[in-house]
């Protein structure tokens, strides 16, 4: 009986041995990530769980870029900027692309020392004490947009009747750029985004880029030499070690400032629009008690992050998971993924307005933390307090909604919301 025994637990033993082999290839095999494949741009989260569990480095050959998708390799990435730089551009590129030399100089896409100093000038505009004396005039602006809606029709679009406009007004606010143009402003920073350099999408954003520059060309000038109140008169008139910004890097940061302060924020409050609509109870909660919106955002940045990631560049090799990446090769940081990463947030697919969010990498970390993220996050509170003012229970339409094409850029172009009348 005894070497049946044996022989029937070396079967089981093999057959169980099989089926887990079979069942991790298997799994491998499903894993196809692109950061520019619209079908998974839908809902990436499910990918993100595959590329987390099985292939934490992971090699998206489309795109020519390493993917990490776990939050404590993503954030120690983030936090190495020497092995990790920021210099040949933060989106995947081809080899040898020469996407990023078309642009003019950017903070985001420098190391120190540069980064450094420019950073230490540019953020005197966006210090707690003049965020907070924006709180006024953004609560104003966010009333008034609100009431211009039909409240007979029950029906509107979250994103360009109210999304895309409340942060364009503010960025241009600060810049001095005359109302009139605000509109331009949008157009020109949606162009911007929607880029796919792997499939040769650029026009659009190369010729966005030059209006903006041509545009801040003469007013750079006058504010050089007539300064005003704002931003732009700051930026023209400041020196780093006793010498001035050339225009060059003015230009350059209008153009930053456009993207990471007009699209992160519309985005934050489209995808904000759309998760709370699919989340009744928490909505109702957040409309009887608005101490609780703080929290709220936070959770909303990690739940649905509008910047999903941003790519780095290799300084040297790095082993990670027994996997080599080499010097040279771009490395995307999946910020929208290690927000949803198990190891670092219990329930990470559940949405909890009372969760302690304060880890998560919606604005990155390191140098490159996002200089604007207390003014994002306090439009994000004001828009949405206004919002549950004037209409505390909304519905989306997804089937009619636009999604914003831009890789790990995550938001809406168009999102039609509706609620009751009467």
């Amino acid at each position: 009986v005894l070497p049946y025994l044996v022989h029937w637990v070396l079967i089981l033993s093999l057959i169980r041995l099989y089926t887990s082999w079979w069942e991790i290839f298997v799994v491998a095999v499903q894993i196809r990530y692109d950061p520019f494949d619209a079908s998974i741009l839908n809902d990436p989260y499910p990918t993100y769980r595959l590329l987390r569990d099985t292939a934490p480095v992971y090699r998206a050959e489309e795109s020519h870029t390493w993917v990490l998708s776990r939050h404590a390799d993503v954030q120690a990435a983030a936090l190495d900027h020497g092995t990790y730089s920021s210099v040949d551009g933060i989106f995947p590129t081809p080899p040898g692309s020469s996407f990023i030399g078309s642009f003019l100089p950017m903070m985001i896409v420098m190391d120190p020392p540069r980064h450094d100093q420019l950073r230490a000038l540019v953020s005197r505009a966006f210090t707690p004490r003049r965020v907070a004396g924006l709180q006024d005039a953004i609560t104003q602006m966010a009333a008034e947009l609100f009431e211009r809606l039909d409240e007979g029709s029950g029906s509107a679009d979250f994103v360009t009747d109210f999304a895309a406009i409340l942060p364009a007004a503010v960025i241009a606010g600060l810049l001095g750029v005359p109302a009139t143009d605000r509109d331009q402003f949008r157009v020109w920073s949606s162009q911007l985004v929607q880029v796919d350099v792997n499939h040769g999408q650029t026009t659009d954003a190369l010729t966005a880029a030059a209006a903006i520059y041509a545009y801040f060309t003469d007013f750079l000038a006058d504010r050089r030499k007539n300064p005003r109140e704002d931003l732009m008169s700051a930026l023209a008139n400041a020196t780093v070690d006793g010498v001035g910004l050339t225009d060059e890097e003015v230009l350059g940061f209008c153009a930053l400032l456009l993207v990471a302060g007009y699209e992160t924020t519309t985005n934050l409050l489209g995808n904000s629009a759309v998760v709370l609509a699919q989340h009744r109870q928490a909505r109702r909660r957040l409309a009887a008690d608005r101490t609780l919106l703080g929290p709220a955002v936070e959770e909303l940045l990690r739940y649905d992050s509008p910047a999903q990631g941003l790519s780095r560049t290799l300084t040297r090799d790095v082993i990670l998971h027994d996997t080599t990446m080499r010097h040279g090769e771009k490395v995307l940081l999946l910020f929208g993924s290690a927000n949803r990463d198990e190891r670092a947030f219990p329930d990470p697919d559940v949405f909890d307005i009372e969760r302690t969010s304060e880890h998560q990498v919606a604005f990155g970390r390191g140098i490159h933390f996002c200089l604007g993220a207390a003014l994002a996050r306090m439009e994000a509170r004001i828009a949405l307090n206004a919002l549950l003012d004037k209409v505390p229970d909304w519905d989306v339409d997804l089937e009619s909604a636009r999604r914003l094409r831009s890789g790990p850029i995550r938001g809406y172009t168009s999102l039609p919301i509706t609620w009751a009348t009467g």
